[in-house]
């Protein structure tokens, strides 16, 4: 069925079912004779064809670190949850924390064409700024902050600052941190700097044998935790960048007989329901992803629809939850 076909089954004009589909004003009796007419006969134009004609895809491009990360997972659920009700598909591109695949990823839309791009990325880097500085539809950074870009980021060092600061004030006076990339600028830089400042504020002492720095893997929390406690003078608290690598620093904990917070204290960043339930519950920080999503797909709707608004920075709040790992009598 063609459009002709449907706008006389309809009993509209073929301009109002354009209208239609492209979101523009109709009557109330035109538009609920054309749904009337959808449910009848499931009608739905080609998104090819309405490409042609208005440079509209309703396709918005998605480049996640990873779908396996509970994260990742509520961040996309709110971008979908905001731009399903417009009527928009999400094209999903995973990269597994590859940077180089973020800038093949943007390339690829930016060559085939869709209405705009949500970029979850982690390094931000000059190669991100060249690709992104080509792109002819809007692009929303989210978990990042960047000059000159539209962001929806988190409190990170907040975040960081506050879980560091509530170990010292039970009574840490040998904090150890185990991180991520410093070159990421969200859970690297600035929860490593919210790290250091509590520590600073609290005068004790800023050990660099006990920092590490992890992949975004309990793996990797498990080996860099054997690492920091199999020495001569342990360290009494740790912070981790996140929620995962915890988790692997209390396996470790468990393996070694070390009781958690009796002997050593854990927090970390994301609130994960696997975090909630662990061995050990984890004190961490309740990072609103599911609302970063949302905002920034409606950052992008604005976006879309007037493309000459000056770039804007959301940081979002967090909130802490204390939980056994730091509950030290």
């Amino acid at each position: 069925m063609n459009i002709s076909d449907f706008a006389k089954a309809a009993g509209v004009s073929k301009s109002a079912v354009s209208r239609y589909f492209n979101d523009g004003y109709l009557s109330k009796d035109k538009r609920e004779k054309i749904e009337a007419a959808i449910e009848k006969t499931g009608y739905s134009p080609s998104i090819s064809a309405r490409s042609v004609r208005t440079r509209i895809t309703k396709l918005v491009g998605v480049i996640l670190p990873k779908l396996s990360s509970e994260s990742c997972a509520r961040v996309t659920d709110g971008i979908s949850s905001v731009l399903s009700e417009y009527g928009y598909e999400l094209l999903l591109v995973t990269t597994s924390n590859n940077y180089h695949k973020e800038i093949e990823s943007l390339e690829l839309f930016r060559q085939n064409r869709v209405d705009g791009v949500i970029l979850l990325s982690t390094v931000f880097t000059d190669l991100h700024r060249a690709v992104l500085s080509k792109m002819h539809v809007p692009v929303i950074l989210v978990g990042q902050k960047h000059k000159g870009f539209n962001c929806v980021c988190h409190d990170d060092y907040g975040a960081a600052r506050n879980l560091t600061r509530i170990m010292l004030e039970k009574g840490s006076v040998k904090p150890a941190y185990i991180g991520v990339d410093p070159e990421d600028k969200a859970a690297g830089e600035a929860r490593y700097n919210g790290f250091i400042k509590a520590i600073e504020e609290s005068g004790n002492k800023i050990r660099k044998e006990f920092m590490e720095i992890a992949e975004f893997t309990m793996d990797s929390g498990y080996e860099k935790a054997k690492h920091l406690l199999s020495g001569k003078e342990l360290p009494d608290s740790i912070f981790c960048a996140t929620d995962t690598i915890a988790l692997g620093v209390i396996m470790y904990c468990r393996d070694s007989g070390l009781r958690i917070p009796e002997d050593i204290m854990i927090a970390s960043v994301g609130d994960s329901k696997v975090g909630r339930i662990a061995a050990v519950p984890i004190t961490t920080a309740h990072l609103h992803y599911k609302t970063a999503g949302s905002e920034a797909a409606k950052m992008l709707l604005s976006a879309i629809k007037q493309p000459d608004l000056i770039p804007r920075v959301l940081q979002l709040d967090y909130y802490v939850i204390e939980r056994q790992s730091t509950n030290k009598i």
